[in-house]
């Protein structure tokens, strides 16, 4: 597509790499200990008591990062709110990247006994905090920068990064699986994909460092001083937005780590399906999360990001309903089908959120209310869809599996309901 150089995407066209390339990391970071949470975590970590709960206490340290995602967020989002968009995401993305790179020269519980899961716990609680900061600033670091009638398709860019470092996580661990033995990548191979951060890590920070703050923060620093305490200002006047945002992200984190995380560790170790098989099906699911992600921006930009927020809110509690028996049908084609409208549902509800969100509080308490939303939705939709998903499994069969997305859905129509009324 040929770019005359006055057009939106090429003018601000370091901008919207800088946010894309901190969500891609945040992705990549989360999503390559998702994959090896369910593949290798609890066995390297914790006692071998039995499978399933080495299992369960591989799922407590990845859901642990989410609980401290919103003490990231009300940290990340003072100084965002008070100092600058742009230096807290360079601290939020050195936290991030530093803890991932670390969990690669851990020893494992065969080495260190219980020093071993407590120093994992211990990095993946500060991958959490750094993660805390990062969406929502670089959320704004898109919109707040973006011409009329581009807020949306803008306030994308930060998304997209979702599914190019799911890309990036899953295809080096699908590389390994094909290139390693299983003692190879049990004994030193799952710690490639974290020191690879690093030079993610390395490109995100030249880019920052290479951009400027955003107008709208210029401009309301120009006008009055921030607030002492955003948070404070933020609960005080503005607590109904934060309960309608928080509701409103729940059904994009369902969707996704069903359809990665909990996919993944059923489908390999519950229904038997190889591992590189199953990646491979992950993988090309991927793409419609992509596709959902731009469709959602180009719609929300002539319809509103409510409405295409409560349409895919709506089509969540659809594919709830369909999720557990495509996903145990016993057929790889059908498989893929179920995963790929599972994420590119997610991609309708995920693609909006960047310019939902930033209309529900002003600027000057934008940074800590978008932040605490989001990452106190993810707890919801995001650390216990893993628990939810298998613990429905358990009671009532695969089909179950999809009940926890049909509720997440009913519950962000509902934030976005709430947020429609405050209007």
């Amino acid at each position: 597509m040929h770019l005359a150089p006055s057009h939106p995407l090429r003018t601000h066209a370091r901008v919207l790499t800088a946010a894309l390339v901190g969500t891609a990391i945040e992705f990549y970071d989360f999503y390559i200990y998702a994959t090896a949470a369910a593949l290798v975590i609890g066995p390297l970590f914790f006692p071998a008591h039995s499978v399933a709960a080495q299992q369960l206490l591989s799922f407590m340290t990845f859901g642990l990062a989410f609980f401290a995602r919103p003490v990231g967020a009300i940290a990340f989002g003072h100084f965002g709110d008070r100092v600058g968009r742009k230096s807290t995401l360079v601290a939020s993305l050195l936290l991030m990247g530093g803890s991932t790179v670390l969990i690669a020269f851990l020893p494992t519980y065969a080495m260190a006994g219980p020093i071993a899961p407590a120093l994992l716990c211990l990095l993946r609680f500060g991958q959490g905090f750094g993660l805390g900061g990062e969406w929502g600033g670089a959320s704004l670091l898109a919109v707040e920068n973006a011409p009329p009638g581009w807020a949306a398709r803008f306030g994308s860019a930060p998304q997209l990064g979702a599914p190019v470092g799911f890309l990036a996580a899953n295809g080096l661990f699908l590389v390994l699986g094909l290139t390693l033995s299983e003692a190879d990548f049990a004994a030193w191979g799952w710690r490639i994909p974290f020191l690879a951060s690093a030079a993610l890590v390395v490109v995100g920070l030249w880019v920052r460092l290479n951009i400027g703050e955003t107008a709208a923060f210029r401009e309301a620093r120009d006008h009055a001083p921030p607030p002492r305490v955003p948070l404070g200002a933020l609960l005080s006047h503005h607590a109904g937005a934060v309960l309608a945002g928080i509701a409103g992200v729940v059904a994009c984190f369902a969707l996704f780590y069903l359809a990665t995380t909990f996919a993944l560790s059923f489908g390999t170790k519950t229904l038997g399906y190889p591992r590189e098989t199953f990646l491979t099906v992950q993988l090309g699911a991927n793409l419609f999360l992509a596709l959902g992600i731009l469709a959602a921006g180009w719609w929300a930009d002539r319809a509103s990001p409510a409405r295409v927020l409560a349409s895919g809110a709506v089509l969540t509690v659809v594919v709830g309903l369909a999720f557990g028996s495509g996903l145990g049908s016993g057929s790889l084609g059908l498989v893929w089908f179920t995963l790929a409208a599972a994420l590119f549902v997610m991609g309708l509800t995920y693609g909006p959120l960047g310019a939902w969100l930033q209309t529900l509080y002003p600027v000057e308490v934008r940074y800590t209310g978008i932040s605490v939303a989001f990452n106190l939705g993810g707890i919801i939709g995001g650390a216990l869809a893993p628990f939810a998903a298998q613990a429905l499994a358990d009671r009532g069969g695969t089909a179950y599996v999809g009940l926890f997305l049909t509720l997440a859905g009913a519950v962000t129509f509902a934030g976005v309901t709430l947020g429609r009324a405050r209007d």
